[in-house]
């Protein structure tokens, strides 16, 4: 491994190296998305600041849960624990710049469903990516010894074992690839929606104006209004809101998805990590995990049940 490429005088850490990596790809795809939601044109700095200030934000954030999960080797040596090369958790970064990300909505007064849905690709997109640099400096985030054939060894290591390992940062890589991909394509379905024979009369399709639109829905309520129908039985009301989310989905849950796909990939792998267990046998990053899932699916019944979609005032 290289955890450093040293450059003439200087010394260049290639974990540093690629999280500015993560962070150039991750400002590309939230470019692209901001642009097509009609958030920011992708010749202004919107979307630099909401990725460089999370990005920096939760790189603190995420040293400081580190630091904060081992308090007995904290007071041990503390400067040496605060200051030190490696050691970043990624529960602790999820909330730094999480909370970075809402102050930024706040400020530029976006939607925060909707800025939230706009980042989720961009964030998964910048995790696998920032991975790689893990790989590369062997700072202990790898798996447990395996005999498989893609086994790796750290020798050089920020943290070396001579042992082949499972490499999990490639694992997290594949992973975050294909949710960046899944998220990227619910997004366009959220901006341009399907016309299908359940939802033509209440969502624009490509060839309604929004004038068109709201005549379209007029009529629709009027003729609801006209000739009422009992209400549905509750499986079908959960088949119809299920069919709906895929079809054209609301505001708020591109990032219910991010939060689901994201716990579930972390949580698979962290079975093959050689974290310490601390919660029922789970490592903290499988509780933190388990919390993201309980949200995603929290957050995703919550606007499949009374969401909003981007057209649509209210359902």
């Amino acid at each position: 491994m290289i955890p450093f490429l040293h450059l003439g005088p200087l010394l260049v850490p290639t974990f540093g190296l690629m999280v500015a990596a993560a962070m150039v790809a991750a400002y590309y795809v939230l470019r692209a998305d901001m642009a097509r939601r009609g958030l920011a044109a992708k010749d202004t700095s919107t979307a630099e600041m909401f990725v460089a200030v999370p990005a920096l934000v939760g790189i603190v954030g995420a040293k400081v849960y580190h630091v904060l999960e081992t308090p007995r080797e904290l007071f041990a040596d503390p400067v040496g624990q605060i200051f030190s090369r490696y050691g970043l958790a990624w529960f602790g970064g999820l909330i730094a710049g999480f909370a970075a990300f809402v102050w930024l909505a706040r400020r530029f007064k976006f939607p925060l469903l909707e800025i939230f849905d706009a980042g989720s690709a961009a964030a998964a997109l910048g995790y696998g990516v920032g991975r790689i640099g893990c790989l590369l400096s062997g700072d202990g985030d790898y798996g447990v010894p395996t005999s498989l054939p893609w086994g790796m060894s750290f020798p050089n290591g920020l943290v070396p074992t001579t042992a082949r390992v499972h490499p999990t940062p490639i694992y997290e890589l594949i992973a975050a690839c294909a949710i960046a991909c899944i998220l990227w394509r619910l997004g366009t379905l959220q901006v341009h929606p399907r016309r299908t024979t359940m939802n033509s009369a209440l969502v624009p399709g490509p060839k309604l104006s929004p004038e068109e639109f709201e005549r379209a829905r007029a009529k629709f309520e009027a003729a609801a209004k006209a000739n009422p129908q009992p209400p549905l039985p509750v499986w079908r009301r959960l088949r119809l809101h299920w069919k709906m989310m895929f079809m054209c989905p609301f505001m708020g849950s591109v990032f219910a998805a991010y939060l689901v796909l994201t716990g579930v990939a972390r949580f698979l792998v962290e079975f093959i990590r050689i974290n310490p267990r601390s919660f029922f046998g789970l490592t903290n990053a499988q509780a933190a995990s388990v919390v993201s899932v309980i949200a995603g699916v929290a957050l995703w019944l919550r606007v499949a049940r009374g969401g909003k979609h981007k057209y649509v005032s209210g359902w």
